[in-house]
Order: C-alpha cells, then sequence, then structure tokens
C-alpha cells in the first residue's frame, strides 16, 4: 500500500508471530469510524485509490516489525510459512535439480506453481528467468518495508502470471537515520551456518530523501551423511543393501568370454565383478562377483540443503519537484551464489559405448570389457551465480479538476539477470575413449594413451576397475588424471524484463452512495531470454544430461479499466454495498491477443460485519523456455505397459510384438536391472523440448468471504473465505507414461514414433515435449482469528490463529486404459488437507517473546513395496484403481524468539525454529526433495541470535 497520510489502521497485522501471516482486513467498526481518515490509499489488487479497498479482497499483510519477530533471512522463507503456501518450489533439498532455476527462491501459491503467482517489487515485476520463475532471494531482507499478499486472480489488474495470486514486497523510502543488524545462526548439529550482516541509511529533506540500504548473507550447506533420513542411503534409516547402488566407487567388469555382449537375457543375468582387496587389477582371477556389502552410499557425498551467498545493494531515491509532482526510482544489485554437490557419476561402459579396451594396459584377459564404476574421486558440483540489476524509476502526482482528485503515473522498469553456472565432476566422453583406449606404463610409471612408440600427447590413461582409495597407475586420485578427465563447463544466460506504464486514477462522479471510481492505464512490455549450455552439454560428448540453447523474445501492448461503483450506504442491512469490475486486454507478439476480467461485491450488512466476493478471469503466457527453449534430457520414471509384472499390462499384443518386445519381456532399470517396483528409472536419458505453438493457460478464480469484529469483543477479528480455482491448457510435459500407454495400451500408432527400443526391449530414446494439456481444480477455505486481549499485569498478550483447509485439489489424467479421469491429490505429498499456524506474543515492557506452532496434517503415498508391511491396502485413489497407500502421520513444528530493547537504542533476540527437534515422517516419494523426507519440513533445531541497532 501507498499512504498519503498515515492516520489509517492497516488491517489486521499480525502482533509479531513469526510465521502466521494474518489478512489485511480492518476492523469493521475501525474501517466504518476511520473512513474520513484516509486520501489516497493503493491496495495490491487495485489500481483504484481509496478507503474501502483494502477490505475488497483476501489480503495479508506482513510489516517490518513481523519481519523482525521471526528466525528467517530471505523473503521466500517468510512466505513459505504462509498456510496458504505450496510445496517449495525446487527447493534446497533438490540438489539432483538441474537448469537455469536452481538457485532462486521462489513463492508458490495453494499450491499452483510458482510461475503462476506473480510477484512485484513496489507494484512492479520482479523480472523472472526464461522459465518464469521470479527469484525473490535478490531482495535484502533489510531494504523490506512490508509484504503484501493477494490471494486471489488477478489478471485483470496485472496481467499474466498472476493466477494464483500476487505478493508484493514494498521497500522502505524515506529512511531517516542508520541501522546496522547481525544475524548468526546454525542447527543444533553443528551445520548449517548462516551469517547475515545488514545496513541501512537514510537521509530525509524537505522535498526528498535517499535510502541506502546493503545486505551480505551466507547459508553453509548440510550434507546429506549429517541427517537421520538421508544418512543411509535410498530409504533413510530402513535402507537395506538392495536399496543401495549397485555401481560403486570400486570398478567392476563382466566377462565377455562368459557373457557375450554382458547384456540381461531371459536365460542369464551377468555376473559383475570386483577387485579382491589387495589384487592386481591386471589378473582376472583377483576379482570376485561383487556383494550387496560393497555397493555404494550415494548419499555419502550429497548435499542435503545446498549452500548459499547473497550480496545485495538496494537505493530509493524521491524528490517532490512540486507540491503535485514526485520522482521515484528504485536501484537494485544483487549477486547469488549457490553451491550444489552430489555424488560422483555412475559410469556405465555400456550406455556411451566406450569399453575398456583390449589393448589397454589394465584390461585383466586382453578382450573388450565392460565396466560400471561410479567417479567416486570427482563429486558433482554445481555453482550458480546470478547478478541482477534493476531499474525503475517513476513520475507521479495528482490534479484536481471539477473538484475531483485525479492521480497519475508514468513509469518505467528494467530489469536484467545474468546468470552462469559452472559445473564440474562430469566426465568428458571424447577424454574417455582415449583414457580407455590403447595404453601403457612409461618408465616413469605413469599410464599413457597410446602406445609406447605413439604416445598421444597430453593423454593419460584411466584403470577403471581400480578401487576409489587405492594408488596406482591409472587411478582417479592422480590430478593429471582428473584434469584430463574432468573439464569444468559454463554455462550463461540472460533475461530482460522491459516495461513502460502510464495509470490515471480518480473519481468520474458523485453516486448517492459515494463517489465512482476509476483507474486506466496502458503498458508496453518487453520479455527477453537467453541461456546458452556449455559446448560440451550441447554435443552430448559428456556424462551429464544434454541441454541446448534457449533463446527467444516476445513483447506485448496492454490496456486496463477498472471501476469502483458504490450502489448503497448507511442503509439499514447495507452500511456499504460496493461493486467492482475490471478488464484488461493483452496483446502480444507471439499468440495474440487474450481478454480478461474480474468482479467482485463488497457488503457490509453490520457495522462489524463485511461480506466479499471475487470472479477473476486469468492467464499465463508461455515462457521464452516454454516456446522457445531448446532441448533438454533427463533419466525418467515410468512404467512399460509391455513388461510382464505390471498392472495394467499388455505384454504379448500386437503394438508390443511388432515393436519387437518379447511376450516375457521384464522392464529393465538401472543398471539394466530387472524392475521390481513401478514407476522404474530408465537407464537412458529421455530427451524433452519446448513447443512454439503453445496457446496460453487460462483460469478462472472465485472467493467469498466474511470478516467479523464484534463490537462486545474489542480486539477479536474473525475472517472465513472460500475460494475456488480452475485452470484449463495448462502447460505440461506430455509424459512418458500418456506416450506408451497411447501407443501401446491404445493402440495409437502415431504416438509410437518417437520411442526406439533396444534388441532386449528396453526403451533407449523418447521425445516428449510440452503442450496445452493439463486441467486442474482446487477449493479450500482460509480461517484466520486474531485476539488482543486487554493489557494485564503481566503484559500484552496476542493470539494469532490462521488455517488453510484444501477441500480439493484434482487433476484431469488417465486410467491404465487410457481413459480420461480426475485424479483427486488432497493429501498426497506435498498437498496437505489441513495446514495451521497458532501463534501467540507477548510484550512486557521492553522484553517480548513469540510463539508459534506450525501443524501439517499427514500424507499419503505409494507403498514403497507391499512387502514393507505399510500399506493401507483397502484404501484407493479417487478413480477408484486399486492403489495400496502409505500413510503418515500429522507433524508440527515449534518456534520460539525472545527478544529485549536495550536503552541504548538496539534490540537483542534470541531464538530457535523448531526448538524441540522434532522429526517430520518420512516420505520415501521425496515429494520436494531428492531424499525420503518432505522438502518443505525442518530438517533440525536451528539456534539464532539477532542484534539489531538503531543510530
Amino acid at each position: 500500500m501507498n499512504f498519503r497520510t498515515p492516520a489509517v489502521r492497516l488491517g489486521l497485522l499480525p502482533a509479531g508471530i513469526a510465521i502466521a501471516l494474518t489478512p489485511a482486513f480492518a476492523s469493521a467498526q475501525d474501517a466504518a469510524a476511520g473512513a474520513t481518515t484516509l486520501d489516497r490509499l493503493e491496495v495490491t489488487g487495485s489500481r483504484i485509490r481509496g478507503a474501502n479497498m483494502e477490505t475488497q479482497q483476501p489480503i495479508l499483510t506482513l510489516t517490518r516489525e513481523n519481519l523482525e519477530k521471526q528466525g528467517y533471512t530471505s523473503v521466500a522463507d517468510v512466505l513459505q510459512n504462509m498456510t496458504s503456501a505450496g510445496s517449495p518450489a525446487i527447493s534446497r533439498s533438490e540438489a539432483l535439480a538441474s537448469g537455469e532455476n536452481v538457485g532462486g527462491y521462489y513463492i508458490d501459491i495453494r499450491n499452483l506453481g510458482a510461475n503462476r503467482t506473480l510477484v512485484l517489487m513496489n507494484g512492479k515485476r520482479l523480472g523472472a528467468t526464461t522459465g518464469g520463475y521470479q527469484d525473490l532471494s535478490q531482495i535484502p531482507m533489510s531494504a523490506i518495508e512490508r509484504i503484501e499478499v493477494l490471494k486471489d486472480g488477478a489478471s485483470a489488474i496485472y496481467g499474466s502470471d498472476a493466477i494464483a495470486g500476487v505478493v508484493n514486497v514494498i521497500t522502505r523510502k524515506r529512511f531517516d537515520g542508520a541501522e546496522a543488524q547481525v544475524y548468526l545462526g546454525q542447527y543444533g548439529e553443528g551445520d548449517g551456518e548462516t551469517n547475515q550482516y545488514s545496513f541501512t541509511m537514510g537521509s530525509e529533506g524537505e522535498r526528498g530523501g535517499i535510502t541506502l540500504s546493503a545486505e551480505y548473507s551466507k547459508q553453509d550447506p548440510v550434507m546429506a551423511k549429517d541427517r537421520w533420513f538421508s544418512r543411509d542411503g535410498g530409504k533413510g534409516p530402513n535402507t537395506t543393501p538392495g536399496d543401495l547402488s549397485p555401481i560403486g566407487p570400486n570398478g567392476v567388469w563382466c566377462d565377455p568370454r562368459v557373457f557375450g555382449d554382458c547384456k540381461p537375457t531371459k536365460d542369464k543375468t551377468p555376473i559383475w565383478q570386483t577387485l579382491n582387496p589387495g589384487g592386481d587389477p591386471t589378473n582376472p582371477n583377483d576379482y570376485h562377483p561383487i556383494t550387496p556389502a560393497e555397493y555404494a552410499n550415494a548419499n555419502q557425498q550429497m548435499m542435503l540443503q545446498t549452500g548459499i551467498e547473497r550480496k545485495s545493494v538496494y537505493v530509493n531515491g524521491n524528490y517532490d519537484f512540486t507540491d503535485n509532482v514526485s520522482f521515484n526510482a528504485d536501484i537494485l544489485y544483487n549477486e547469488r551464489t549457490t553451491d550444489q554437490q552430489i555424488a560422483g557419476y555412475p559410469y556405465q561402459s555400456q550406455s556411451f559405448g566406450t569399453p575398456l579396451s583390449a589393448d589397454s594396459a589394465f584390461n585383466p584377459i586382453g578382450q573388450d570389457v565392460e565396466f560400471r564404476r561410479r567417479l567416486w574421486e570427482m563429486p558433482r558440483t554445481t555453482e550458480s551465480k546470478l547478478k541482477t540489476l534493476r531499474f525503475a524509476p517513476t513520475i507521479s502526482g495528482f490534479f484536481e479538476f471539477a473538484d475531483k482528485s485525479f492521480d497519475w503515473n508514468v513509469g518505467a522498469l528494467f530489469n536484467r539477470n545474468e546468470s552462469t553456472k559452472t559445473n564440474h565432476g562430469d566426465m568428458s566422453l571424447i577424454a574417455a575413449r582415449q583414457a580407455l583406449g590403447p595404453s601403457f606404463i612409461d618408465a616413469n610409471g605413469v599410464a599413457r594413451c597410446g602406445t609406447a612408440a605413439k604416445p598421444i600427447e597430453g593423454c593419460y590413461a584411466w584403470n577403471p576397475l581400480l578401487p576409489a582409495g587405492v594408488a596406482g597407475p591409472g587411478s582417479l586420485d592422480n590430478k593429471d588424471l582428473q584434469n584430463f578427465l574432468f573439464p569444468s563447463f559454463t554455462t550463461t544466460g540472460v533475461t530482460k524484463t522491459t516495461s513502460f506504464t502510464a495509470d490515471l486514477a480518480g473519481s468520474i462522479m458523485t453516486l448517492p452512495a459515494g463517489d465512482l471510481g476509476f483507474a486506466i492505464g496502458v503498458e508496453h512490455r518487453e520479455e527477453e531470454g537467453r541461456f546458452v549450455p556449455d559446448a560440451f552439454m550441447q554435443s552430448g560428448e559428456y556424462t551429464g544430461l544434454g541441454q541446448t540453447t534457449t533463446n527467444g523474445k516476445y513483447e506485448l501492448d496492454e490496456v486496463y479499466l477498472e471501476l469502483n461503483i458504490p450502489v448503497l450506504a448507511d442503509m439499514a442491512f447495507a452500511k456499504e454495498l460496493t461493486v467492482n469490475v475490471a478488464g484488461r486486454y493483452s496483446d502480444y507478439s507471439n499468440f495474440g491477443g487474450t481478454m480478461n476480467g474480474k468482479f467482485g461485491v463488497t457488503w457490509r450488512p453490520l457495522d462489524e460485519l463485511l461480506v466479499r466476493g471475487t470472479y477473476a478471469q486469468g492467464f499465463r503466457a508461455p515462457s521464452v523456455d516454454n516456446m522457445y527453449g531448446g532441448l533438454g534430457s533427463s533419466f525418467e520414471k515410468y512404467t512399460d505397459p509391455c513388461s510382464v509384472g505390471v498392472a495394467g499390462s499388455v505384454a504379448g499384443n500386437a503394438a508390443c510384438t511388432a515393436a519387437g518386445v518379447a511376450p516375457d519381456y521384464k522392464q529393465l532399470g538401472q543398471g539394466l536391472i530387472p524392475c521390481t517396483t513401478w514407476p522404474c528409472a530408465t537407464p537412458d536419458q529421455f530427451i524433452s523440448g519446448s513447443n512454439p505453438n503453445l496457446k496460453p493457460e487460462t483460469s478462472t478464480s472465485k472467493t467469498v468471504g466474511l470478516v467479523w469484529s464484534p463490537r462486545w469483543v474489542q480486539g477479536l477479528d474473525i475472517s472465513l473465505d472460500w475460494y475456488n480455482y480452475q485452470i484449463n491448457d495448462m502447460i505440461i510435459s506430455d509424459s512418458v507414461d500418456r506416450i506408451l500407454r497411447d501407443c501401446y495400451v491404445l493402440g495409437n500408432s502415431s504416438r509410437c514414433a518417437g520411442i526406439v527400443r533396444a534388441a532386449d526391449g528396453h526403451i533407449t530414446e523418447m521425445f516428449y515435449g510440452l503442450a496445452n494439456l493439463g486441467q486442474m481444480e482446487t477449493e479450500g477455505y482460509d480461517l484466520g482469528v486474531k485476539y488482543r486481549l486487554p493489557e494485564l499485569a503481566i503484559g500484552q498478550i496476542s493470539l494469532d490463529w490462521q488455517t488453510t483447509y484444501t477441500a480439493k485439489y484434482d487433476e484431469v489424467g488417465q486410467n491404465k486404459a487410457g481413459d480420461k479421469i480426475i485424479i483427486g491429490n488432497v493429501g498426497s505429498p506435498g498437498i496437505f488437507r489441513v495446514r495451521s499456524n497458532l501463534g501467540v506474543n507477548w510484550e512486557y515492557g521492553s522484553f517480548g517473546a513469540t510463539y508459534t506452532a506450525r501443524y501439517y496434517s499427514g500424507m499419503k503415498e505409494g507403498c514403497v513395496s507391499l512387502a514393507d508391511g505399510w500399506c493401507d491396502l483397502s484404501d484407493r485413489y479417487a478413480n477408484g484403481e486399486w492403489e495400496p497407500l502409505r500413510s503418515t502421520g500429522s507433524n508440527t513444528f515449534h518456534d520460539l524468539q525472545v527478544n529485549y530493547k536495550a536503552p541504548w537504542n538496539a534490540t537483542i533476540a534470541l531464538g530457535a525454529n523448531n526448538v524441540f527437534n522434532h522429526r517430520g515422517s518420512l516420505q520415501y516419494s521425496a515429494p520436494n526433495s531428492d531424499f525420503a523426507y518432505y522438502g518443505g519440513f525442518d530438517i533440525g533445531r536451528f539456534i539464532y541470535m539477532k542484534y539489531t541497532q538503531r543510530f
């Protein structure tokens, strides 16, 4: 909100509750009594300025005071704990994630997707990646005055991306003085150390002011080996050897004299042999069949939480040229570095056609041999750097005409994000072919490529059968060999957002019930993005996932109109009845035009009771990456319907037989080992890509709410809002399972063209692109109760209880027969039936304390296997197909902070998030995580100290 007069109660602000954000509805009595003290008030979700606009829609407001009374160091962490927030997008627990968006902090409202929540900074777009993700980490916490969250569709006001809602981060202006803050914290296990230092200073004159805020923040990574649920590997503390990777740090090989091409057949599975301790790698008798005890626990090298470092400077300057014309400008510069580490690559020579040559100095039998070896000595690391430069100037003013006031502004935005990703630990296949080819040991005991007569200059030979940590020729511990095999890969990207806006708001006429307000405006915006992977990544000549260049841009012109129409006022059972309507037309250069509208009603039958409702149309334009992205690759999990042993198997039917699949074929997973559970991960990379013919996603959102402030209980405010969202033409990947069902179950031969199978039947190649195929609907309720008790002898106590109940989260899908079905997802991993925050704030003189309980209802997921004994066998999905599920219990995390306002104008705070060190439920499906744990749960007790000094 932007103010011209300070005399206003800004809704129900939470009493310093760390997490429980409170709906910004004014007390009904105060709104009625204090309306005349308001001048030009602008609220997120409306362009019209007026006294009553803040109550018309469900808005959350978090003030700077609230930010200070919690233990979080980024905007996204704060917002992630809203009860209406969805699962974290690309959380810090997803160390395996790759691509341009990794390393940022994003917010997702209602589980509708982070790119369907619009993020603004002082009312202007934040700037996004080519995938449409808006990184909140670039906004320094020290620069924030307050955060407003509109939990309703707002495309009619703001355009694309505002399907789920709008987050508007409003920064400090005309700050007079100086403020320094130090934040230090770490987990109870002694890791994850966090340091944040900030300094804000400003000066305010008669006609203007300047504010500068600088911040440095660093959060150290947490390793998976240091937490109870991830240290033991695949299934956390219940891990068995079968859950670990058979591709370990001790190289294994298959004897072609016994097993031919070493690919499994229905009659025989190859035996993989590993070197005896102290054995001679060139002696075939010094090997034994690998045992499960020798499998690898990749989590020993994995980061559980990535590390992040941020440096940012924010400057705001404003000047009143006259009493009616002002200039304002925001400048932001931010540098963010995120560090990832995952285990060394599980190299399989069969996947790359790189056997250990018969002429290698390390070959035990003098024939080409296939081998497997995890590159344990070289964990894969990614350093993601993002530099943001933002400049947002605005000239604004107001004037009087015909006894009416009008506000205007003309503004611009220039936002540039420049990203650099440096990867290390993936092997060059060009170098690998040489290092695994003919080789010899020179006079100095160094393994060289080629022959003694014709050595290959600068090439070092590799012995993949030598276990990690064992010295000798060809060992990966050799730095020269590491430098030869493992180059650094650098990917660069740039995104630019440029916009020009002009707005006019005021009153058209005075009706019997009040002024008929309006706002009208135009915007021209350009979005441009480029993401260029390293040449190795584009060529596919390395062990990582292949990528190609994303490069494109589009522009658009928009015009909007909003009207606020007072219908009745100061009548029996109609203290207020107001209608708000808005419409926006957008003309895009890539897909054409779209029109979206919004309709709202505000009815106040009594002074203490407010009823409000909205109906809004929304859209999300395809992002640069959606339309102009290159190709990418990934290892997908899927169920092959041509496999025996899977539910709905069609093994042996005409379509499977025509594809060359044997009737007794069993799907092969990683390492070409037959799958035992489904979906099963492919041993080969599949290709996905963009679609230049995509249409925009469309949506409708509906809300109905009550705000009640009973006059006989001072300080009590209650709100209840119902919401419903429907999204059509969602841009989703045309999934592997959908293509396989269409091809083999439904017999649609046109869908089989992109499927390539090997002679053994397993799928080696598949392409699946983006399409407007998705549909979904979600519905639920938000309940807010705030009570500020009368001041007692023991101090001032405030209670704040916020709850979100998700009644429906349905997606359109296909069953195993390929029929269109509705899949109910409430209670599935990350989509909680209930999220609730209860906060208590106490203040007594210079002392204060804040306590918050964060509740998450239980979840259900597919069973790991029936043998685990944890299945609810009687449970079924909404589509009626039997699917054994596993249930988890609910979880509650508790936070506590105590603070002291020192007489030397300082505040000292001590606190702990998850103060009782609660352990969340195991989630084997690893939602928003790479581990058997929900990525939004606390991973331990986090203790912190915060010192703020004001000058």
